[in-house]
């Protein structure tokens, strides 16, 4: 494939998603800022040379007001700016629930093999997972995972609810790569499970992790 047809392939999966989750998973959607060519690299549309998480966040103060949850108007927003990242405002149709990758897949696997209920689950760029869930999970789950014995805030483990988004495959983050699909939306995950159902076996995976770490530096 040669070079000039990739951003063109790029802009039409990124619509196409985009429009995809709108109409089929009736998520909301929002779009964010996107990579621009920058002497041999990309940098981020925002502009800002530190950018933490740069073509992967909300482009302006207002996005939450500007999430659609209309599969036109996503065609729309996207056909406007094609390189846009693509955003999912928590607290709405789901909340996450954000872990280390490590004790992601730990987890993952462990609640394969109970036959847990499973939403998607979101693989970031920077090595974290994101385990869908029933919206009000944010608010809880700090309580959920003290009544069990750990601290969320030190195992690495921290709910996303209201005021967050998310970003979406196939959004890319800077030269962290491309984020993707650990478990992809499908007709098998359209229903959510409860925070509850999930956040032992999380938990434990992150506490585990941690100690490990713990370990490994003394």
């Amino acid at each position: 494939m040669e070079a000039a047809q990739i951003p063109q392939q790029r802009a039409e999966q990124l619509l196409d998603a985009a429009v995809r989750y709108a109409e089929e998973r009736h998520w909301d959607v929002c779009p964010g800022t996107w990579l621009e060519p920058a002497g041999g690299t990309e940098r981020c549309s925002c502009g800002e040379t530190g950018c933490v998480a740069p073509g992967a966040h909300p482009a302006r103060a207002d996005w939450a007001g500007r999430a659609t949850g209309s599969g036109a108007a996503a065609r729309r927003m996207w056909s406007q700016q094609p390189h846009a990242s693509i955003l999912l405002p928590t607290g709405r149709g789901f909340d996450a629930i954000d872990v280390p990758e490590s004790a992601g897949f730990l987890a993952l696997a462990r609640m394969e093999r109970m036959s847990l209920p499973l939403g998607p689950v979101i693989r970031t760029a920077d090595r974290r997972m994101q385990f869908f869930v029933l919206p009000g999970a944010a608010a809880k789950a700090d309580a959920l995972v003290r009544r069990i014995g750990w601290d969320a805030a030190a195992i690495g483990l921290r709910g996303l609810g209201e005021g967050h988004c998310i970003a979406a495959p196939p959004t890319r983050v800077g030269g962290a790569g491309a984020v993707q699909w650990a478990r992809s939306p499908s007709t098998a995950n359209r229903w959510l499970p409860e925070v509850d159902e999930l956040i032992s076996p999380l938990a434990y995976a992150c506490g585990r992790e941690a100690a490990d770490a713990r370990g490994r530096v003394s």
